[in-house]
């Protein structure tokens, strides 16, 4: 696919009104340059988007055969799932996949991709829209091409492959909804530069209110995904608020602590309290009670995001979003409302733990 010009050094060294050399070592060497002329240098490069090094010598050659990720956490399965997906499909076609993650921080977000460019990656797969200013310039300028995953571009600006956070939260709000409950929780993940966790609670609190029922700010805590903050999450929630029949889990590994909680204070799951979650890892089919959740296709999301990128590379022309289907899976874990539900001040004595279903050996 052809790309425009980019900027080369002798630009940079002419915008800062310095020498070649000059610029040369304030980019390669700044502790050796004086502070205000480092400053003119770098003003130069955020400008021009210029790229250094051997990114530029790559760049020249139209190909480096290498393609970038950048994923919010290597902690979470479901990028684990789509990310190998990814790197199968790029093996195939001889490219190489550069790994890198941000822990939800926008600043490190635009530093790794910032580093994936300057070594010349051939083009860029990002999780959601949800991106900072200063990475959105960096991006148009080093006119690199990118596919955003895991959500579908809401402005229609980005190629983009994903599934709609919001037909997703919809639906599992609903059938709680037809189960009878009314006293319902959200635990999502941190909201701020996650447009996914936040378009989950906001289409949740939209389904409710279709039925006339209110979602308050003190039912909808945010907590980092891990099976601890989930269960902390929720025993904070019932202890303040004991109403509550029922609970929507911004993941999977929220819903597994959640089920834990409620085991602990013995809670029967779904015969006093309905747990929900989302993504469908593997994990959420194997515990008991199963998992209600929604299945994405973590691994189709990453197999058509660098098929998408390879033929864009290549010169054809792909859609501008590509939208994967979702499935609502029904499992043990959510049940009809429970009689009598004004309950649940105190604890009462354990359940049985969550358990993992036993699973033949493989040979």
């Amino acid at each position: 696919m052809p790309r425009k010009a980019s900027a080369r050094l002798d630009d940079v060294a002419r915008s800062a009104g310095v020498s070649l050399s000059t610029a040369s070592r304030a980019i390669s060497e700044p502790g050796l340059v004086h502070p205000d002329t480092r400053e003119r240098v770098q003003r130069a490069v955020a400008m021009l988007g210029y790229v250094p090094h051997g990114a530029a010598r790559a760049l020249a050659s139209r190909r480096s055969r290498t393609l970038g990720a950048v994923v919010p956490t290597l902690d979470n399965p479901i990028f684990a799932s789509s990310t190998q997906a990814l790197q199968r499909t790029l093996a195939a076609a001889g490219y190489t996949l550069l790994l890198a993650s941000h822990e939800y921080d926008p600043e490190a977000e635009l530093a790794v991709t910032r580093a994936l460019v300057e070594r010349g990656v051939d083009g860029l797969v990002l999780v959601g829209s949800d991106h900072s200013p200063e990475l959105a310039r960096f991006l148009a300028q080093s006119n690199v091409p990118f596919e955003l995953t895991w959500t579908l571009d809401p402005a229609g600006h980005h190629h983009c492959v994903g599934f709609s956070n919001r037909l997703a939260s919809i639906r599992m709000a609903q059938h709680l909804l037809d189960l009878g409950h009314r006293e319902i929780a959200v635990l999502s993940g941190y909201t701020a530069n996650n447009d996914r966790a936040r378009e989950r609670v906001a289409r949740v609190r939209e389904a409710l209110a279709g039925r006339g029922i209110p979602l308050p700010e003190a039912r909808v805590v945010e907590t980092a995904f891990s099976v601890a903050r989930g269960r902390a999450a929720l025993r904070g929630l019932l202890e303040q608020d004991p109403k509550l029949t029922a609970v929507i889990c911004g993941n999977d590994i929220l819903a597994l602590g959640a089920l834990l909680e409620c085991a602990a204070r013995g809670l029967a799951v779904p015969a006093d309290f309905s747990v929900a979650g989302f993504d469908d890892i593997e994990l959420a089919a194997e515990v008991s009670p199963a998992l209600t959740t929604v299945r994405i296709p973590t691994a189709r999301i990453g197999q058509r995001a660098g098929e998408r990128l390879l033929a864009r590379l290549a010169g054809k022309r792909v859609a501008k979003a590509e939208e994967v289907p979702v499935e609502l899976m029904l499992r043990a874990s959510t049940g009809p409302v429970p009689a009598g539900a004004a309950r649940r001040g105190a604890k009462r004595a354990p359940v049985n733990p969550v358990r993992t279903a036993a699973r033949k050996p493989r040979r």
